[in-house]
């Protein structure tokens, strides 16, 4: 199927490991300049190393850490021409509302909200004046199925929910379109440790984690390639009638209303 991406530039954050790097893949697979930003430079030089091996693009890597504005802005202007935005990044803080204080909920909304509101804003403007562009927002299926045991990305996830759907029901009068995928339980690094933990509390042994989420349907996790072809259809021309809506990518957890 062609997408038409070829040559689009696109700026990912969160794009050295997880979801994001597997989004980063997708679309060098169809010939796009990538523009990768995390924290870590020395992740996003592997991940840039990697595939201008494989695939022979452009990439330019951006450490940044979106918890302080200035590098926000910063980021955004010097990458303002991207064709598409991914907002992968804000890993929240983990835990119920007792084993979270003050500082957690600072992180995760400032992580999660303001920074992803504050780089779409500064992109989203650009964007406008020319008449074009993609925003995919990688939000997380606990913002439609609430979970205590992350009480701070419930929130934060079903705040960006909504703001998803209030820019992409502006956004197409300008010609842009804004997009948001709820991923589930995916089998990332962040995932895989914190799993390991619980197996390590639950079972004694830590490299037993895959018990624990042989419950999710079809028995695992999802694997970041399967959220990352829905993040390259959804800012494709192949999508290029949706807005202001939710992709959900969880296999059915949502949907039936619990996780195991």
């Amino acid at each position: 199927m062609e997408l038409g991406l070829e040559g689009k530039r696109v700026l990912i954050t969160g794009g050295s490991r997880g979801i994001g790097l597997a989004a980063a893949r997708g679309f060098a697979a169809e010939k796009c300049e990538l523009f990768l930003s995390a924290r870590s430079k020395q992740r996003l030089e592997a991940a840039r190393t990697s595939l201008i091996a494989e695939f022979g693009i452009k990439v330019e890597i951006h450490a940044c850490d979106l918890l302080d504005n200035a590098s926000v802005i910063d980021l955004a202007a010097r990458c303002g021409d991207a064709d598409i935005l991914i907002n992968n990044a804000g890993a929240t803080p983990t835990g119920p509302i007792e084993a979270v204080g003050y500082a957690d909920w600072r992180e995760g909304f400032e992580l999660k909200l303001i920074a992803t509101a504050t780089l779409t804003r500064e992109i989203y403007l650009n964007m406008k004046q020319r008449r074009s562009g993609v925003i995919i927002n990688v939000i997380g299926n606990c913002g439609e199925r609430p979970d205590p045991e992350i009480i701070i990305a419930t929130i934060t996830n079903t705040g960006l929910m909504g703001f998803t759907r209030a820019l992409g029901a502006a956004s197409p009068e300008f010609g842009v379109r804004v997009v948001g995928i709820n991923p589930g339980p995916t089998e990332t690094e962040r995932l895989v440790a914190l799993m390991q933990r619980k197996s390590a509390d639950r079972t004694g042994e830590a490299g037993r984690w895959r018990e624990l989420v042989a419950p999710l349907p079809f028995g695992r996790p999802a694997d970041p390639a399967e959220t990352a072809d829905a993040i390259v259809f959804a800012a494709s021309d192949r999508a290029s009638y949706v807005s202001g809506t939710i992709i959900t990518v969880d296999g059915g957890v949502a949907a039936r209303g619990h996780l195991f």
